[in-house]
């Protein structure tokens, strides 16, 4: 499944205020082009490369806000611990196009959205460092056509954000890792095989919940006065995981990446604090 998670959520939104700023515009618009490369779903040998728009958006409410940790709305927040609402997607595959599903429905694309706590572990002096841990619950429902409940997804994973890394001014560094799991109907949308879909080289499956497998993140993005760039690479393990013995499992890994630029449009005349 190709969950826009933090890595391409850097290519597709982004932002983040000068190093050393004391305020900032209340929001920020711009649009662009990139490209990403990434497997139909987790597990998948098909690797396709998309071109994609990039929409640069940023918005730094008390509430709503949108920037490089994702678009979520803050329900509490102290020095040390943020809950808010986290989202996630996946997005359609043809099956007709990927040998390991050929006649099988396809997938429609999905949407994720539940409650995250974020806990600040570390952050050095200035804020040019920060460590988090994030512990996001969020419950998935396809979106094309009839709504059908897919389960829930629980990924804890620890977050590295740095700000002018190795001494590159004004660039931003994101390194994240965490394992997935999920509950069996998750697994069931994007790995089951029907009996009535079963072949003599793909069998009948059920799959389990549980582990879904770890991913590795590293996204590069810099703010320049009239343009935004970034960059990503995550990297998937499926070793172990519930769904491993899948006959839709070709592959019990994985590499994604991508790029983007996008020009800005307009900001607010409108200035906020800032201390991200």
């Amino acid at each position: 499944m190709k969950r826009i998670q933090y890595g391409f959520a850097a290519v597709l939104l982004a932002g983040s205020a000068a190093a050393g700023a004391a305020d900032a515009p209340l929001w920020e618009v711009g649009l662009g082009v990139g490209a990403v490369s990434f497997p139909d779903y987790r597990g998948s040998d098909r690797q396709r490369v998309h071109a994609v728009p990039v929409p640069y958006v940023v918005y730094r409410g008390e509430f709503l806000k949108a920037d490089r940790e994702g678009v979520r709305g803050v329900f509490f927040d102290s020095d040390r611990v943020e809950i808010n609402v986290s989202l996630g997607a996946s997005v359609p595959v043809d099956s007709d196009g990927n040998d390991a599903r050929r006649g099988m429905p396809d997938l429609d694309p999905t949407v994720e959205i539940g409650p995250s706590v974020d806990v600040t572990l570390w952050r050095s002096a200035g804020q040019r460092a920060k460590l988090d841990l994030r512990l996001p619950l969020r419950w998935a429902t396809t979106v094309s056509g009839e709504f059908r409940d897919v389960g829930m997804v629980f990924s804890p994973r620890i977050n590295l954000d740095v700000r002018d890394p190795f001494g590159y001014s004004g660039w931003n560094l994101g390194l994240l890792t965490g394992p997935i799991y999920a509950d069996e109907r998750n697994h069931a949308y994007f790995y089951d095989v029907a009996p009535r879909y079963a072949t003599a080289t793909r069998p009948a499956y059920e799959a389990d919940g549980g582990y879904s497998g770890t991913q590795f993140i590293g996204a590069l993005s810099k703010r320049y006065p009239g343009y935004w760039v970034g960059a990503f690479v995550r990297y998937d393990t499926l070793s172990g995981a519930a769904f491993e013995d899948s006959p839709l499992v070709k592959r019990d890994n994985a590499w994604a990446a991508g790029f983007g630029i996008a020009w800005m449009l307009g900001q607010s005349s409108q200035r906020v604090p800032i201390d991200d």
